[in-house]
């Protein structure tokens, strides 16, 4: 195999915009699974991880009884491969990694623990190695295969299709239709020109500019400026009328750029879902420059008689990303059918992947990295409790938080990255409600730190191996907790994207056994000294028939509140549930079981 010179032609719709919510998963990708467990060599280590470390922190996970709490995969991130490619494959570094990858994968599986790798979409991984799967899956998958891994975080720098990280920025030509500025159908002795003025715009990013339409295609979602909640794309509809049924001609008045807004390919399609059907799907001849009009080749289209929708669109952003993953995803199958290698995908948001990836993905990054200090052998890298990027703890949650509806065991999960706890930076009480955060959002519990830190009964052991708080993020039920209330947003709490951190956030989460847990979590780092309350009717109203049992919460008359932190508990009959206050990035996990009379 060799790198592709252009994207795939899609001759399947199931890889189409249209069928991301049809339900229908893609090359035998499982559902049912909870969230993944383990540890991650990039926050702790990043490009300097090695055997001898690996084994060591596969060693602590033992010490410690991590494993006997859900922490089994251990995870090498990028730096374990050769730079380039041995005769087509992938092979480890030999100074780092001198035993093989298979034998390392003998000696986690002898211990009851799982191996996973991590690869990329694009030509390289994000650290330069040149060694990226795109054009080489098949052939990866069966290595992965061999070397006996259960998990694969799998990247998009250097892609070839799009303005990813370390990409061209003119490859925004694939991912922008261009600049339309009228279209024309001929025909049956019929013709008509459609002026972009008439034109309906529908979706987000799609716009009138004097007498065009631009900004067709698909806006980067990777940065902290865009809510997750919303299309991330746009089409122009023309509606052309025609006296007959027929093969028309469709010509465009268009210009090119390679640029966000303006780019070259185009779609042009009828009908949505199982009636679809595409007339044009690729690049138009280049004009030169934005502000340069040509008209296209003519492009054949059958019309019906009467009135027909024509879109012109671009979704081939998240189309080529969904493509290019399931390209391993596919050879995974091919070399294993049935396998049950997990698949991490980790875009950054930057294509909303919650809409696409529960085809082929148990989880998808939703955000940039969480922090880009990493660790080194000796140095525990650096992180931030907020920030103005997505480098930080609260950047990752104020997404997450209001994509509940995206995640489930039925899709899958959202990801805002692995966790920073014992990262530098960052103190204990943020580390509690950091950990807090992801457990109640169902996010993967991906430990990033060196273990050999970590003694039993030391404060960072103490929050990572919180049992009751660990079981809301696996509770079977498996369900994402809804933002309920907050200070900065009463009316819709859990769609509304915050981002000004002075506020505090109750978050509830129906739990398997009729229970709910509620999180106070203030995400200023002032104390908020203000008492504040959520009752049973809010409750209800907001989880409604996610509850495992709403008649027994609707109708208890008293309740058992346990403090998940302190193990604290009490009986109370009021059934609304108050924190005093709460100190800075601090929180409060309370446990509602309601009781019978």
């Amino acid at each position: 195999m060799s790198t592709p010179e252009r994207p795939a032609v899609i001759t399947d719709n199931a890889f189409r915009f249209d069928s991301f919510s049809n339900g229908q998963y893609l090359y035998n990708k499982k559902t049912g699974r909870l969230p993944a467990m383990g540890w991650n060599s990039w926050n702790a280590f990043g490009s300097a991880n090695t055997e001898e470390l690996t084994k060591a922190m596969a060693e602590k996970i033992l010490e410690l009884g991590l494993d006997k709490l859900g922490y089994r995969y251990v995870v090498l991130d990028d730096g374990c491969y050769k730079p380039v490619r041995v005769n087509g494959r992938l092979s480890n570094e030999e100074t780092k990694f001198p035993g093989g990858f298979r034998a390392l994968a003998d000696y986690l599986h002898a211990k009851g623990l799982k191996f996973g790798m991590y690869n990329d979409i694009g030509t390289h991984l994000c650290a330069g190695a040149n060694v990226g799967t795109c054009g080489f899956e098949a052939e990866d998958a069966k290595s992965y295969v061999e070397w006996g891994i259960d998990f694969i975080k799998v990247d998009n720098c250097y892609y070839l299709w799009d303005d990813a990280t370390f990409s061209d920025r003119e490859n925004a030509r694939y991912t922008y239709a261009p600049n339309i500025k009228s279209i024309s159908i001929t025909g049956s002795g019929h013709e008509q020109k459609l002026e972009a003025a008439k034109a309906k715009i529908i979706g987000n990013g799609p716009s009138f500019s004097d007498d065009h339409l631009t900004g067709i295609g698909t806006f980067d979602g990777t940065g902290p400026d865009v809510s997750p909640v919303g299309p991330l794309s746009g089409e122009a509809l023309f509606e052309v009328n025609v006296p007959v049924a027929g093969e028309y001609a469709l010509t465009v008045e268009y210009s090119t750029g390679r640029e966000p807004g303006v780019g070259a390919w185009l779609q042009v399609a009828l009908g949505h879902g199982e009636d679809l059907e595409f007339f044009y799907d690729d690049l138009l001849p280049e004009t030169g420059d934005k502000e340069t009009y040509a008209e296209s080749p003519k492009i054949p289209i059958r019309l019906k008689e009467g009135v027909n929708t024509v879109r012109l669109m671009n979704h081939r952003r998240q189309e080529n990303t969904l493509y290019s993953y399931s390209a391993l995803k596919k050879g995974f199958e091919e070399a294993a059918p049935g396998n049950d290698i997990l698949l991490s995908t980790c875009e950054w948001g930057k294509t909303q992947p919650h809409n696409w990836a529960l085809k082929i993905a148990d989880s998808w990054r939703i955000l940039n990295d969480i922090s880009f200090q990493v660790g080194a052998p000796g140095n525990i890298g650096h992180t931030e409790w907020e920030s103005d990027y997505t480098t930080s703890i609260t950047s990752q949650y104020n997404k997450a938080v209001i994509m509940d509806e995206f995640a489930g065991l039925d899709k899958g999960w959202n990801d805002p990255d692995m966790m920073v706890i014992g990262m530098g930076g960052i103190t204990e009480t943020m580390s509690k409600t950091h950990m807090t955060m992801w457990c109640m959002m169902n996010s993967p519990l991906m430990l990033g730190l060196d273990l050999r830190r970590v003694q039993k009964g030391d404060g960072l052991y103490n929050i990572i191996a919180n049992k009751d708080i660990i079981a809301l993020n696996q509770d079977p039920l498996g369900i994402q907790a809804k933002r309920i209330y907050s200070t900065a947003e009463e009316q819709a709490p859990d769609t509304v994207y915050l981002r000004d951190n002075d506020r505090v956030d109750v978050l509830a989460k129906p739990l398997a056994d009729g229970s709910v847990a509620l999180s106070f979590i203030n995400l200023s780092k002032e104390r908020k000294g203000s008492a504040l309350s959520v009752d049973i009717p809010r409750i209800l109203s907001f989880l409604g028939g996610k509850l495992s049992n709403k008649d027994a919460l609707a109708k208890a008359t008293s309740f058992l509140v346990k403090d998940l932190w302190t193990g604290a508990e009490e009986k109370q009959t009021e059934g609304i549930f108050t924190v005093s206050g709460l100190e800075g990035c601090d929180c409060e996990v309370l446990k509602i079981t309601p009781l019978g009379d």
